[in-house]
């Protein structure tokens, strides 16, 4: 694979993900955290510092070229870190096994080794959750739409 200008982006990007995600580790165990799961433990801010934080990898993949659905799925890996490591206690824990900056990185190394698979592969995921989306939508109107005509019919 050729060089490319913009590699030295990877390379910061793959350190700060280390620091965020997996810079320690539980004594007589596999198990690493990182600092995002620290600063988590401080309620808002934390996550905002660790969300900031990881919006570089963005940033990365937009200096290497990435395409939309690889950065789009880079954004919803970073969204569900934040959203969900908001929740007390039980999102810092998430924030230990999610590692949504490794996953970045490693969805950048992916990209970056099948363009076109992993661009295909990001694009259904996202295709996937926006019809999930949709769904839950319409499911959530037909529901209302029966209690609303069940009401009705009471009247």
């Amino acid at each position: 694979m050729p060089e490319l200008p913009d590699r030295p982006h990877l390379a910061r990007f793959r350190a700060l993900a280390e620091l965020l995600d997996a810079r320690f580790r539980v004594p007589g165990t596999p198990i690493r955290f990182g600092w995002d799961a620290l600063l988590g433990l401080l309620p808002g801010v934390g996550d905002v510092a660790g969300g900031v934080a990881g919006a570089y990898g963005l940033y990365a993949g937009y200096a290497l070229g990435a395409p939309a659905p690889v950065l789009l799925r880079m954004t919803l890996n970073l969204g569900i870190d934040l959203l969900i490591g908001t929740i007390p206690l039980l999102g810092d824990l998430f924030d230990v096994g999610w590692r949504g900056n490794l996953r970045n990185v490693a969805l950048l190394e992916r990209w970056l080794a099948e363009p076109g698979r992993t661009a295909r592969r990001s694009t259904g995921l996202i295709v996937t959750l926006l019809l999930v989306v949709l769904a839950m939508v319409a499911g959530v109107v037909v529901l209302l739409g029966w209690v609303v005509r069940g009401l009705l019919a009471r009247v």
